[in-house]
């Protein structure tokens, strides 16, 4: 890793904003030649392979940790299914944000919303869009029968701050862009 905070060549993504402080959480990933396909873009199954540790590191930051749950509670998260739309390549060397937005808690399930998008030399996320974006349903499940399972309370609890985050940071953006008055024109300058 630099001092600049890019990623630069270890395995694990760098974290770049906690999941209390931002509508979503986001994780920084570069794009390495495993990564592509033959003509040197990203291959389209190995987006999945960058949500789901986008993923990990959202429950990561939000204090889960798969080992200590499947462990102490015998549950697992398990993928239950995937709605995902390519819109814009990636390519060898670029550098990813990877973003989670919880946007549905059930007792035994959850649903996010995913987003890749592309970072300039600055660190800053292109404008342009997002090159892919997905809606995630993950099952919780018992590891032992391979059963749905219901979410043990403090984990339930600690989603349900990760959800009004973003459902405060939602509102208030939609505060900042919502019709007051209309913009007064200046006057012509002679």
């Amino acid at each position: 890793m630099t001092g600049d905070g890019l990623d630069t060549g270890t395995a694990a993504p760098v974290v770049s904003a906690s999941p209390a402080a931002t509508a979503a959480f986001s994780s920084r990933m570069r794009v390495y030649y495993e990564d592509t396909d033959a003509g040197g873009i990203v291959y389209y199954a190995n987006w999945l392979r960058f949500m789901e540790r986008a993923r990990s590191d959202w429950l990561r930051a939000l204090g889960v940790a798969h080992r200590a749950l499947a462990e102490r509670d015998g549950l697992v998260f398990v993928v239950r299914d995937v709605a995902i739309e390519y819109l814009r390549p990636a390519r060898l060397d670029d550098l990813l944000d990877v973003d989670v937005r919880l946007v549905e808690l059930r007792r035994a399930s959850i649903r996010v919303a995913q987003s890749a998008r592309l970072v300039d030399a600055a660190g800053s996320s292109v404008a342009a869009g997002p090159l892919v974006t997905a809606t995630v349903r993950i099952a919780i499940v018992d590891r032992a029968s391979g059963r749905p399972a219901g979410l043990p309370a403090d984990l339930h609890t600690t989603l349900q701050g990760a959800q009004a985050a973003h459902d405060d940071a939602s509102a208030s953006a939609a505060s900042l862009v919502s019709p007051a008055s209309p913009a007064k024109k200046a006057p012509a300058q002679e």
